[in-house]
């Protein structure tokens, strides 16, 4: 049986009246985005139909997830909140504390022994406040909420920004930072601005070489790493119908990377099918119940151009394999052009590296498809030239796989099996020789290829593809290499060329394992306690932020003007960083370290105004900090874009940065800003960003008359006497602005119980 059935039938028991409501308020046909929506609202009594990417709503999302990384930071908020017990159901997975390195029978351990305190901290507090708890070594956390959580026509949010890939069960699951998770798990409701909608009409079906990966990456190509923003991705057509259901979930997972709020499909056959493999048969039975409600309305999908925003069509038929890469995930190349692509822009062709898993291609599906590729090594008589790591999604996936032989096809090919973790899809890969910083090229099926992401080297080129691509592109060693139409030479001299990859959508034999890792927190856990040592290196209890002083912003200092592209991980890095992210104080020492400074070109080398003398972003911030003095980061486009982590957020704050003054923001961070306490504002004309010098003291007026939608002014006081004044914007609403006055949303929430 499935975990809180009781919370799924009462939202289905609720779907059909709320949606019919809906309808009449907004006085046409629903998309299955708004139908999830609308009955999700924290007001069910609207009367209102909400105006796309404009009106923010409160919503009252179903659930909460975390990761170990993330979670540490938005449980040490909600210890604040003074709520005996977490008021939706909620849980934590343990996945990117894990170092990938010689492989899982080595690695798992190592990571419970230095992670100990924060997997203590983790389990102790999750058994406290009722939070369910999937120990190290369980999975990935979007696999695990897939296979056991997720469920048609909910709305979950999770603080990792692909949670979204929960889309491929029909939900709308949104990435979120802590403050957000927090509020939710202390009874509030959770604010979005109402998304703009893309529809994706998938016609055809897909065949031979072409895996669901590749329609994400030709839709990463359309849309770029902005394109989706503020927008849910619905698709649908009969291309979305003859899909598998962990196939859908690799789609909306790599939705994050186009920056859409969520990806989403239509509750169909292939769900029902997984929801029963997967032991959720009661799911699957209340879903058909109501499963008219559960995709978009027909009317909608015969004229969808009425409907979406905006309209993107794909034939699964035609559609050809894709390799995106290097060093972001919208550059997007077909198999077919990569050869000619990678020599005009010099890209090293020699592959070193393939690795196939993470959250986002981890499937038994996925998996089964690989090894129809890996097998022929031996008999085709081939070698595999390159090295070989997989990273298995979850313990079920893990011992099915290994039950059916696969591992041991794997392993003939000479694969490493690393954790259930994420490993090297975040920056946990201890790869020997990154540190020599070489000139290489590597192929993966994660989700992201960012510089310095997988292994800390800036010269690793990375692409991303589906796993049965990745496998035989590591077969061959080579960029260039088309498995639809190259041969390789075997052991006989003779040119063979690799058979198309042929896989099951589930195990034959139906999914097995002995241990899931799960821990059911205590039904009372007001004894429990909850130790965090006050010498931890690792953790550290949080103290509230202060409140706004009620008067303008004088006399800040220019931190950084960051130049390009400035990602999460610019802002604070993951890696070995991952180890601190539940002590604010410790981890502020990666604040925008990777962030280019527009003067001078550099990594983490800013001027301090107070010595004259360049040296690293945090200790200059702490300079400015410890004498009083706020501070401003200057920023360029899309700023943010990437994880969700809010650390991007708290570090600023904790480092004395009052605002964050940018052309555009990705909409995860700049709510992580708003949420603790910080300004975050956008230039009205772009070009003021070139207005501002090295040496700027600035001001930013009007705040003691902060209003929606009224621009701030700021003032840039020059070393050499003279000023500008800027207009700058900001999106805050009515409440966001208290959360400003107050010092952050959780000072309300305290406040709110007498805590």
């Amino acid at each position: 049986m499935a975990f809180d059935i009781e919370m799924i039938k009462k939202v289905y028991a609720n779907f059909g009246p709320r949606i019919e409501a809906a309808r009449k308020v907004v006085g046409r046909p629903l998309t299955l985005s708004e139908k999830i929506l609308y009955t999700h609202l924290w007001e069910q009594n609207t009367d209102k139909a909400f105006v796309r990417g404009a009106d923010y709503v409160d919503f009252a999302p179903d659930r909460v997830a975390m990761q170990d990384a993330t979670a540490q930071m938005a449980l040490l908020q909600f210890m604040q909140a003074g709520r005996p017990k977490v008021a939706v159901p909620s849980t934590v997975h343990c996945d990117h504390l894990i170092t990938a390195k010689d492989g899982a029978e080595f690695d798992l351990p190592a990571a419970n022994t230095e992670s100990k305190e924060v997997f203590d901290f983790l389990a102790s507090v999750s058994n406290k406040y009722g939070i369910g708890f999937w120990k190290p070594g369980a999975g990935i956390i979007h696999q695990v909420v897939l296979e056991n959580y997720a469920f048609p026509g909910g709305l979950m949010i999770g603080t990792d920004s692909h949670t979204v890939n929960a889309g491929g069960l029909g939900m709308i699951a949104i990435g979120v930072g802590g403050a957000d998770a927090c509020d939710v798990m202390a009874g509030l409701p959770w604010e979005l601005k109402f998304p703009k909608l893309v529809g994706v009409k998938l016609t055809g079906k897909l065949s031979g070489w072409t895996a669901p990966k590749d329609v994400i990456l030709k839709v990463a190509g359309i849309l770029t790493v902005k394109g989706g923003t503020g927008a849910i991705i619905e698709y649908f057509g009969e291309g979305a119908e003859n899909l598998s259901c962990t196939g859908k979930g690799t789609i909306c997972n790599m939705g994050a990377e186009v920056g859409a709020t969520t990806s989403t499909f239509g509750y169909d056959e292939s769900m029902e099918r997984y929801l029963r493999a997967t032991n959720r048969a009661d799911i699957a039975d209340a879903a058909n119940a109501i499963k008219e409600h559960l995709t978009g309305d027909p009317e909608v999908y015969a004229n969808p151009e009425q409907y979406f925003d905006q309209l993107i069509e794909i034939n699964l038929s035609e559609l050809e394999p894709y390799l995106n890469g290097p060093f972001t995930p919208d550059l997007a190349t077909p198999i077919s052009k990569m050869k000619e692509v990678a020599a005009e822009n010099g890209w090293p062709m020699k592959i070193d590296v393939g690795l196939i898993g993470s959250c986002t291609n981890s499937s038994y599906e996925d998996i089964s498809r690989a090894v129809s590729v890996a097998k022929q090594v031996e008999e085709k008589g081939l070698v595999t030239a390159a090295q070989y790591c997989i990273n298995p999604g979850s313990e079920q996936i893990r011992y099915t796989v290994e039950r059916d032989g696969f591992l041991d096809t794997f392993k003939n090919i000479g694969a490493k099996i690393f954790t259930n973790a994420c490993g090297p899809c975040i920056g946990m890969w201890d790869r020997v020789g990154s540190e020599k910083q070489e000139k290489n090229t590597i192929v993966h099926s994660f989700n992201r290829n960012f510089a310095k992401r997988a292994d800390g080297n800036p010269n690793t080129f990375a692409f991303v593809g589906s796993p049965e691509l990745v496998t035989a592109m590591a077969i061959a060693g080579d960029l260039g290499f088309n498995p639809l139409t190259d041969t390789l030479t075997n052991d006989k001299g003779e040119q063979v060329m690799l058979d198309a990859p042929s896989g099951f959508e589930l195990p034959i034999r139906g999914f097995a394992v002995e241990d899931a890792g799960y821990q059911e927190p205590a039904a009372d856990g007001s004894h429990v306690q909850v130790a965090v040592s006050p010498t931890s290196h690792r953790l550290q209890l949080l103290d509230p932020f202060a409140a706004w002083e009620g008067t303008n912003l004088t006399g800040l200092k220019l931190l950084i003007k960051a130049k390009g592209k400035c990602t999460t991980d610019h802002i604070s890095m993951a890696g070995p960083w991952l180890k601190f992210r539940g002590h604010l104080d410790n981890i502020s020492n990666n604040m925008l370290i990777g962030a280019v400074n527009n003067f001078n070109d550099k990594t983490d080398t800013v001027k301090n105004q107070l010595t004259g003398e360049y040296g690293p972003v945090p200790a200059t911030a702490r300079a400015y900090k410890a004498q009083g003095i706020g501070s401003v980061v200057v920023g360029d486009e899309n700023y943010g874009e990437g994880s969700s982590r809010e650390h991007a957020a708290m570090e600023p704050r904790h480092l004395g940065v009052r605002a964050v003054l940018v052309k555009s923001f990705a909409r995860i961070h700049e709510t992580n800003l708003k949420k603790q306490g910080m300004l975050a504002l956008t230039f009205v004309n772009k070009e003021d960003y070139d207005k501002i010098h090295e040496d700027d003291v600035i001001d930013i007026v009007g705040l003691t008359s902060f209003t929606p939608e009224v621009p701030l002014t700021v003032v840039l006081n020059h070393a050499d006497g003279s000023k500008d004044e800027i207009a700058v914007n900001h999106s805050y609403n009515a409440q966001q602005i208290e959360w400003f006055k107050a010092g952050g949303a959780l000072n309300i929430i305290r406040r709110q119980v007498g805590a």
